[in-house]
């Protein structure tokens, strides 16, 4: 019979999990596991004190190698790697992580933010003092007089705090355990248990970064600000022009006139777009300002930090981190927000940073600032010997809600020329799609079609059009209303789309029985012992979206409105949201594009390629150098067994460093 092992530990490290993530942690060679804490099936929980002495005894090492034995743990991907590290085999395929398959039902991450959502008695509840003692037996302490020039607390130096610290071990061994067995009623597919593992193992697997060029950079950028604020005090003898209650007066001096409220980035941005409206010595400090408030250099920093063994950072993706729709999240470096590079000289650029040449970039890019900004994608770089093969999808939302909605003509675009921005434009105006080529007048119509295409898909109106850039691409707000509704009128099966979901959820909350629409099933599930309910939408890939405690009410426009819990994205704090049709669209639309995205990671790691990382529909692969791009491109289009008449296209290019092509 199949056993099962929840386990807890807690182990010991001078890396800064916080900062350098969990690998490079495990990795570093004062790194110990301290407390072991497990639970076989339904027994107590027993404890094994490490740091005093004890051994793990050898049926639960066995128990941690065999196949036949499913291991447990909150966040199981740290588990795994530390025991792996201490010395304990034990193979990824066999473990679950309870974290993950709460994400997948909707709820928080953290274990103590899970157990309250999810309902967990008191008694089964994190305890309140563990970070007090992680910070006391986990962390590096200052050596002093008092305490003996130490650098370690240790189990002796303080026996109350350290009998507490096992307690707490042992208590998150019950927390997870609970929250086991309240989601087991809602079970993850086992695709995506196995999408769990292949992400786990990527994460460890890791990318390289260019040493040369980190370190180039960060100097570079040093130099860059001491030369830039020498240069504002001479503008402004001001001691600190770099401090916004110095600056900001200075401003409005120069200006002889309240100019400016406040110098955000944004307001210095705007100011900047209309430059001529402001003195010489004005202009010349905003840019300055605009030079010194880039971030970008943090990410060289947070490459720097979390730089591990050969010379890779780990861990960069964090699964299911997009709350509902599944999608992977950045860690550590970030890499969803990553700036774009448009420099053409690329090689060039590296070449200068990493000679440490800050007068060369100076000289030949002007704003050192943007041209670091610009390179650090091209800091990740293949294994030796291999190049990176990248590759996404084709507007790959656009073609998604096409084919679930139905819309025909959208689908015959993908299927034949692709150029999906004319066809939308000609299908609003009632051009031909022909006549939207440069050279022709109605080109100008192109542009509608396009931030029409990226922006109304989910319900969205004229303030969609503007969040998307409309202002910026040359139209008036005038003309906004009219792309709306000529887009709308185009698109009628999508415009359905948005209130058959709406309508489904609703009837579902109402009646109580299930709805099914478009391939997609909505359902009201929940469970008697523990009290749980959820609304959830069965997706065409089988996986389910799952929008915990579900009910209706009123919404701020008067109108009856599925409402349930979840994470608020300002708050951080599990609370009420409120969606609509519109909404729920773009939640279901991401959710399959992810799913093909994952189908797609399955194709290539069956070709033996390992994936280092991927962004939004955007796959990075090391690659041996007899990969084409044309055969990973190939594995992208090739038809979803779930999605029958889904019509994918992968585009991509092959470099000796990651950029944007």
């Amino acid at each position: 019979m199949i056993k099962h092992l929840s386990i807890d530990i807690e182990t010991r490290s001078s890396v800064d999990i916080g900062k350098a993530g969990l690998y490079k942690y495990a990795q570093s060679p004062d790194f110990r596991v301290l407390l072991f804490a497990y639970q076989i099936d339904e027994n107590p929980v027993e404890i094994i004190d490490l740091a005093c002495g004890e051994e793990i005894p050898e049926c639960i090492v066995q128990m941690l190698a065999d196949s036949e034995v499913i291991k447990h743990a909150y966040n199981a991907a740290f588990e795994w790697y530390c025991l792996n590290c201490a010395g304990y085999r034990t193979p990824l395929k066999q473990w679950r992580c309870t974290m993950v398959h709460g994400l997948y039902c909707g709820y928080a991450a953290g274990l103590d933010a899970t157990g309250k959502a999810i309902g967990l008695p008191q008694d089964k509840q994190k305890l309140s003092t563990g970070k007090a003692l992680i910070r006391y037996f986990c962390v590096p302490c200052k050596p002093t007089k008092t305490n003996g020039n130490r650098t370690w607390n240790q189990p002796w130096h303080d026996k109350t705090k350290w009998e507490l610290f096992k307690e707490y071990c042992k208590q998150d061994v019950v927390t997870e355990h609970s929250i086991l067995k309240r989601l087991e009623i809602f079970p993850m597919p086992e695709d995506e248990e196995h999408q769990w593992q292949m992400d786990v193992v990527m994460n460890a697997f890791g990318v390289r970064v260019d040493t040369k060029l980190i370190e180039g950079a960060l100097y570079i950028d040093s130099v860059s600000t001491q030369a830039l604020t020498e240069e504002a005090i001479q503008i402004t003898k001001l001691g600190n022009p770099n401090s916004g209650t110095q600056l900001l007066p200075w401003l409005n001096e120069q200006c002889g006139k309240e100019q400016f409220a406040d110098i955000q980035k944004t307001t210095v941005a705007e100011a900047l777009a209309n430059r001529d409206e402001y003195p010489e010595n004005v202009q010349r400090m905003l840019e300055i300002r605009q030079q010194l408030g880039k971030t970008s250099i943090k990410k060289y920093v947070a490459m720097e930090t979390a730089k591990g063994e050969g010379d890779r950072v780990r861990g960069l993706t964090q699964y299911y981190g997009a709350n509902r729709t599944g999608r992977w999240a950045g860690r550590l470096v970030q890499m969803q927000n990553l700036p774009r590079n448009y420099i053409k000289t690329l090689d060039y650029a590296r070449e200068l940073v990493k000679k440490k040449n800050y007068a060369g970039l100076q000289l030949l890019y002007g704003n050192v600032p943007d041209t670091l900004s610009q390179l650090i994608r091209t800091a990740f770089i293949p294994s030796e010997g291999h190049k990176f093969v990248v590759a996404d999808f084709s507007a790959i939302e656009a073609r998604v809600i096409a084919w679930l909605a139905g819309e025909q003509w959208v689908n015959e675009v993908f299927a034949t020329h692709g150029k999906i921005y004319e066809a939308t434009a000609a299908q609003m105006f009632g051009v031909p799609v022909e006549r939207i080529a440069k050279g022709n007048p109605e080109y100008s119509l192109r542009q509608k079609g396009k931030v029409a295409t990226l922006a109304l898909g989910y319900q969205g109106g004229t303030s969609a059009l503007i969040a998307m850039g409309a202002l910026n691409m040359g139209l008036t707000e005038e003309e906004l209303p009219d792309i709306v509704a000529r887009w709308r009128q185009a698109n009628p099966r999508i415009r359905d789309l948005w209130y058959a979901i709406e309508n489904a959820a609703l009837a579902v909350m109402q009646t109580a029985q299930p709805q099914a629409i478009n391939g997609l099933i909505f359902a009201l599930e929940g469970d008697i012992l523990y009290g749980q309910t959820f609304l959830t939408v069965r997706l065409p890939s089988g996986r389910k979206l799952f929008y915990p405690k579900p009910f209706l009410r009123e919404n701020q426009f008067g109108k009856m409105a599925l409402h349930y819990y979840t994470i608020g994205q300002q708050t951080r704090k599990w609370e009420v949201a409120s969606t609509y049709g519109g909404k729920m669209t773009e939640n279901i639309i991401q959710a399959i594009a992810r799913d093909c995205l994952a189908v797609t990671l399955e194709r290539i790691a069956a070709k033996g390629l390992q994936v280092v990382f991927h962004v939004h529909d955007e796959v990075i692969i090391d690659a041996p150098m007899e990969t084409t791009v044309e055969e990973i491109c190939g594995l992208m289009a090739e038809p979803i067994p779930w999605a029958p008449g889904l019509i994918l296209k992968g585009a991509g290019f092959e470099s000796s460093y990651y950029m944007k092509d």
